[in-house]
């Protein structure tokens, strides 16, 4: 029994970590990935060593199947809460709302605005991209504002220039001040 306990535990371990190195690898992120490909590779081998040792052990193998389970409801929470990256949104709007679009730039969104063709009338569609930690913030704004937005968010892979090209480059520039002042 302690044996099915411990194996539990382990997979409860691994599955967050193969969940986080997905993540990584799709994020580009390709060093961090390597690192919990290490980790993960190291606690999988223990894990079905465990497993595979006693064959006629099903509490093993039910601890394997609920740690599994238990692991990826775990990375999920951990990815949600890391929230990795960046998201793009779209909001069509029926009026330009211009204190929206001030209010989502006084918080430090992006925001670029176009007049779009609906189905029946002109509408007017925010292009907005920000960290993937703040997405929940940017659509509680939204639909205080407008309260009818349609939002659509999305995550891109990669992109060039831009506000938020602008703004990790003032970053990192004011981090390598800061690292370089250390150093003195």
């Amino acid at each position: 029994m302690m044996s099915a306990i411990i194996v539990f535990i382990v997979q409860l371990a691994y599955v967050p970590i193969l969940t986080l190195r997905t993540i990584m690898m799709v994020k580009g992120l390709k060093e961090r990935a390597a690192f919990m490909g290490l980790l993960e590779g190291i606690v999988y081998v223990v894990a079905l060593g465990l497993v595979f040792s006693d064959l006629s052990n099903y509490y093993n193998m039910i601890a394997y199947a609920l740690g599994f389970a238990a692991g990826l409801y775990v990375g999920a929470i951990i990815e949600e809460k890391l929230a990795i990256g960046y998201v793009t949104f779209e909001v069509n709007i029926p009026n330009r709302n211009q204190e929206l679009i001030d209010r989502l730039r006084e918080l430090g969104f992006s925001v670029s605005t176009s007049a779009v063709e609906g189905m029946t009338s002109t509408r007017y569609q925010l292009d907005c991209t920000a960290r993937r930690d703040r997405e929940k913030e940017f659509i509680r704004v939204v639909t205080e504002y407008e309260p009818a937005a349609f939002i659509v968010s999305f995550e891109p892979r990669s992109f060039k220039g831009g506000y938020i090209t602008k703004a990790m480059k003032r970053r990192r520039e004011k981090y390598l001040k800061k690292k370089n002042a250390e150093q003195v």
